[in-house]
């Protein structure tokens, strides 16, 4: 396993109709580096945002798909998301504000 540091973990945030909705229970859904652990993304959204604290964190892999190009067929590259889930005392992740 590659040696991740905690700003190479979180790739972007999931900005879908559920994950907003999500926002209100204080869940926060981000797409991750597929190497990283539950450990390391948990560290990584307590180093990145200040006030956040994590309570739980779930992840589940997305493999690629497959894509046709006419007689050329490959995949698409595969992903891993992340629903990080903050205390009640947590601050709110800055990011999201706005949206």
């Amino acid at each position: 396993m590659a040696d991740l540091k905690y700003y190479d973990v979180i790739l972007r945030p999931v900005i879908t109709e559920k994950s907003m909705d999500a926002m209100g229970a204080k869940k926060y859904t981000f797409y991750v580096n597929p190497e990283a652990n539950k450990a390391q993304i948990k560290e990584a959204v307590e180093k990145m945002f200040d006030g956040a604290k994590v309570k739980s964190v779930n992840t589940m892999n997305l493999p690629g798909k497959s894509r046709r190009r006419g007689y050329i067929e490959g995949k698409t590259a595969k992903r891993k998301k992340a629903i990080v889930a903050l205390t009640e005392e947590s601050k709110e992740i800055e990011i999201f504000n706005g949206l």
